[in-house]
């Protein structure tokens, strides 16, 4: 059976795509909202919906149902602007623990997360992750429970990238969401965006 909120997650990638949501009826696809950049016809944008649901999932999407909504370029960069940014990673050590603590900046203010636990190399980017989780549970605190999976580094070709996967939901309707960062030279920067592309385009609707 097609996970939907995989599908979502899948579209939301897609370079036109802004935010997806895929609403089923049954074992079908009834309808697919999708917001979008204003630098591809609307029309473009629907083919590229159907082909990756195809190519990837097998799903064969009626183009009937897909309803695109396009913004101005001044409204999608108002709307990234409005997302949470980090502002700074802090390390307290107190003998053989840390406290890492995440600053995110969003709107007009500034949010902290914290997250402790044993001060060693491989402990780091798990306590950076829940640190980040821990600020935006104080953004959004209509936030249902967020679990941070899994994050580490991965060689993707000639590229180390960080890689975080979040689970979120109630205990009857749990999401999975999976996010990327290039990481540079600093690690632990990269684990925060990391886990911020897994939210940022959910945060919305599961603050609701």
């Amino acid at each position: 059976m097609l996970n939907y909120q995989e599908l979502e997650e899948t579209l939301s990638r897609l370079d036109s795509v802004d935010a997806v949501r895929v609403v089923a009826e049954g074992d079908r696809v009834a309808e697919v909202h999708v917001l979008a950049a204003a630098s591809k016809p609307p029309k473009q944008v629907v083919r590229d919906v159907q082909s990756l649901a195809m190519a990837r999932y097998g799903a064969n999407i009626d183009r009937r149902v897909i309803s695109v909504v396009q913004l101005a370029a001044q409204s999608m960069a108002a709307q990234a602007e409005s997302r949470p940014r980090l502002m700074n990673i802090r390390d307290e050590a107190d003998g053989p623990r840390t406290t890492v603590r995440i600053t995110l900046a969003w709107q007009n203010g500034e949010h902290i997360g914290s997250a402790v636990g044993p001060i060693v190399g491989s402990a780091r980017l798990r306590l950076v992750g829940e640190a980040t989780l821990d600020a935006l549970d104080h953004i959004f605190i209509n936030l249902p429970p967020l679990v941070l999976d899994s994050i580490g580094i991965a060689s993707v070709g000639m590229r180390r990238i960080a890689i975080a996967v979040v689970v979120g939901g109630t205990s009857q309707d749990n999401e999975l969401a999976v996010g990327s960062a290039v990481a540079g030279e600093d690690e632990s920067e990269a684990a925060v965006r990391a886990v911020l592309d897994a939210l940022n385009r959910r945060l919305p609707t599961l603050s609701e």
